[in-house]
């Protein structure tokens, strides 16, 4: 075992000692060390639950055999810390969390991992850490939030109160209105409850492989996830025994069923930004343009909020993510790889085979059939929303190096725009800007120094985007940005434009009044300059970038890569 080195022979009597101290006794010296790696803190409601399940899969693996080591991670709120100078730590802490992680489980030697993550950059954080320390290891979340209720039965949730905002400085709901909002949107404990990055990523480990059937959509609060965390404890045992480690389960083509799954049902962005990490620490090489080849190819069957007014729990109870592969798997030959190993010792094709009903705790072997009032939550191929994926990557001479779309979010008749741009250097200058009556239809907003250099750390720009949608005017505007997007906004917002403003990147030449064209269908973002006019303003631009005082942000802005690379932090030779 890895965990020999710190507890076997003679010499290793002080160190026997110090575990001893703990509680671990003279028995357990010999059984495997687990780490534990959860994410609990009061801070962000989507974990404010995990001190209770580190203890339950704590147990669950002493059960199984396993000495369990808990150990705990650190955790923003993307919501909390959003629309504030708090942001710029968002995508920093990834980098943070992949490294304390990482940390531990090598220092300690560790022989196995069970990672407890649930909200936005801790999943592809403790995803990066298991790449790079490459044990046998699990994932398992804590589970999304329940949706919702308004008095007269409305669903609500993050984004409802958001939009809210926007339509009461707009004039068209009261105060009384957006405070109901602000009381039923976040009813509970859990990961914020539709298809925002927290639980897009989530569900992107069952179709990784990392993580067990279900993982994404049994919502925090029901009996049936303790289940879950029970079979994580005790499977981890089992691949600890057959030596099955993530750069097994997490391959080049484990990444492709990731993103088909994510453009199938319409997922965030950011999972764009987080599995080119991910691939870069398991050493797969992957770029956007493979990720633009199978958005061509997958058909989008599944809108979950703020694409539609169903939330997470209604997936679950439609049968969850094996049913989208179930459908994608049967209906479009040869898209899915349904031979890639996962975490629960059978093949991707057998899991979803096992799982792909209506309701597993109800109508155990019933296929889901699409009626009623769930008719769209998971369509068939044949009837999709689209006929390609949720996710675009654009090029263009505003975004040589790609930028990302969320197609599914798009409002009808936008695929195609073209507008004068509007121009705001960040993030809360926009949002003052719209709330302040500066932008109006027919315009195409550029928010622009928020990339990962920018920024630092870029932004989500739910805020803004949501603050358009409660004007009433996501359908008469575009909006782009070289920082991303909350996995909860919706409308023509594109994200991630290539090179950044404070790389050098065109977006950061253009100038208010600059002609902005939109053309989803042909993958394009253009501005109607010339070559020779960028040229002449290149020649004369200085990037802008911010005093920072932080000296950990001094240090992200110096080692942050392009959006286009996954915002990877540079190392060494």
């Amino acid at each position: 075992m890895r965990s020999d080195i710190t507890k076997k022979g003679f010499e290793r009597a002080p160190h026997r000692a110090l575990l001893k101290a703990t509680g671990i006794t003279d028995e357990e010296i010999h059984k495997p060390f687990i780490g534990i790696a959860n994410s609990y803190t009061d801070a962000v409601p989507g974990h404010v639950h995990l001190d209770r399940v580190g203890d339950t899969i704590k147990e669950c693996v002493r059960e199984a055999g396993g000495v369990p080591i808990l150990f705990n991670t650190i955790a923003l709120c993307d919501g909390i810390i959003m629309g504030h100078f708090g942001m710029n730590y968002s995508l920093p802490s990834r980098e943070l969390i992949a490294d304390c992680v990482e940390t531990v489980v090598e220092a300690h030697r560790f022989d196995a991992l069970i990672c407890i993550p649930n909200c936005d950059k801790i999943i592809p954080g403790m995803l990066m850490a298991a790449m790079r320390c490459n044990i046998p290891t699990v994932f398992v979340s804590g589970g999304p939030m329940e949706a919702g209720r308004t008095r007269d039965g409305r669903a609500t949730d993050l984004i409802s109160i958001f939009e809210g905002v926007g339509a009461y400085k707009a004039g068209t709901i009261t105060a009384e209105e957006l405070a109901e909002l602000e009381n039923t949107g976040c009813p509970g404990c859990g990961s914020c409850s539709g298809m925002f990055t927290a639980n897009s990523m989530n569900c992107a480990c069952e179709a990784l492989g990392i993580a067990l059937p279900r993982n994404g959509t049994i919502v925090a609060t029901s009996a049936v996830r303790n289940r879950l965390y029970r079979q994580a404890a005790f499977r981890v045992m089992e691949l600890l025994k057959h030596d099955v480690k993530p750069r097994d389960v997490v391959t080049r083509e484990a990444l492709d069923n990731a993103f088909v799954l994510d453009m199938a049902m319409g997922g965030s962005t950011n999972t764009v930004l987080h599995l080119l990490a991910v691939a870069h620490e398991a050493g797969v090489d992957y770029d956007l343009d493979r990720i633009n080849e199978l958005n061509a190819r997958t058909p989008n069957i599944c809108r979950i909020s703020p694409a539609s007014h169903y939330h997470m729990q209604d997936l679950d109870e439609a049968g969850g993510i094996p049913t989208i592969l179930w459908e994608i798997l049967t209906s479009v030959p040869g898209l899915l790889h349904e031979d890639c190993v996962t975490v629960t010792g059978k093949t991707m094709a057998h899991n979803i085979r096992d799982n792909s009903v209506r309701n597993p705790e109800c109508d155990a072997g019933k296929r889901y059939e699409p009626t009623g009032d769930h008719l769209d939550i998971i369509r068939t191929v044949q009837n999709p929303y689209s006929d390609t994926g949720g996710l675009a990557i654009l090029r263009g001479n505003l975004a040589p190096d790609g930028a990302v779309l969320k197609t599914a979010a798009v409002e009808p008749g936008m695929e195609t725009f073209e507008g004068p741009a509007v121009i705001f250097e960040s993030q809360e200058e926009a949002c003052e800007g719209i709330l302040g009556g500066k932008v109006k239809a027919g315009d195409v907003i550029v928010i622009r120094y928020e990339g990962p250099c920018g920024g630092p750390g870029m932004q989500e720009m739910l805020a803004p985007t949501s603050y358009i949608m409660g004007q009433g005017l996501g359908d008469k505007v575009a909006l782009i940005t070289d920082g991303r997007f909350s996995g909860g906004t919706r409308g023509a917002c594109v994200g991630h434009v290539s090179p950044e403003a404070a790389a050098g990147g065109p977006i950061g030449l253009l100038e208010p009044g600059d002609v902005i064209v939109l053309d989803v269908p042909r993958g394009r973002l253009d501005v109607k300059l010339s070559d020779d006019e960028l040229a002449k303003r290149r020649a004369l631009f200085a990037p802008k970038l911010r005093d920072l005082t932080s000296p950990w942000l001094r240090r992200y802005r110096a080692q942050a890569t392009s959006a286009a690379t996954g915002a990877i932090l540079k190392t060494p030779d």
